[in-house]
């Protein structure tokens, strides 16, 4: 399938769209699907709990990744929330927990002051859209590709997003990095050689998860 002769333009178009169609999502199906996904994380990816974990401070309708978090910090996980450095570099992580000093960062969102600065070992990201390989249609600054180009061993990255956002293809290009799970309100979806594959179990993402990570921490 070719792409569209202005891909630039066609992004920004279904970006548009599907950020209207997330609005559009009533309070109540936000939170069932919210809760869906929690329960997916929690149950599908234990090693979290042992691990330092990037999340983000929702925005624009995305799903909130704090009910998450909370539970692999209960069993001893870090943190972290990316920042914003500066245009088309890469992001850089800083540690934080309930109630840590924060200021207004990108899009007025918090970022931590005086916290650490950490190399996550797993990214929970929020895709605006979704494709059949795993590939991601973010908000169009590049910043998680850059990311994600530059860290040495490849995190484990993990798109956390709803049924609504799926794309049968954002016709990626080199630079563009695929995700080796999505998690949406439906189940997890482990990226195969061949594409999205919805895994039966729980227990089956964290197999598969547990593969990746000791393939990339020899």
């Amino acid at each position: 399938m070719s792409a569209p002769e202005d891909l630039k333009l066609w992004r920004k178009t279904v970006r548009a769209e599907l950020l209207r169609k997330r609005a559009a999502v009533s309070r109540e199906k936000h939170q069932l699907w919210n809760d869906a996904i929690t329960g997916f994380l929690v149950s599908g990816f234990p090693m979290l709990r042992q691990m330092t974990v990037s999340l983000y401070w929702p925005f624009q309708g995305e799903f909130d990744p704090r009910y998450a978090i909370r539970r692999f910090r209960d069993g001893g996980a870090i943190a972290a929330l990316p920042v914003v450095i500066e245009k088309r570099a890469p992001l850089q992580f800083r540690e934080w927990w309930p109630g840590v000093a924060t200021s207004k960062g990108v899009f007025d969102l918090p970022v931590p002051e005086g916290t650490r600065v950490v190399v996550p070992q797993a990214l929970l990201i929020p895709p605006v859209g979704f494709d059949a390989r795993g590939y991601r249609l973010g908000y169009g600054g590049g910043y998680f590709d850059h990311t994600l180009a530059m860290i040495t061993p490849q995190p484990l990255k993990i798109g956390v997003a709803f049924e609504l956002s799926r794309l049968e293809t954002i016709y990626p290009q080199p630079y563009d990095i695929p995700l080796d799970f999505i998690v949406t309100e439906r189940c997890i979806y482990h990226n195969a050689p061949g594409g999205l594959e919805p895994l039966a179990t729980a227990g089956r993402a964290a197999e598969l998860a547990a593969q990746l990570l000791a393939s990339r921490h020899p």
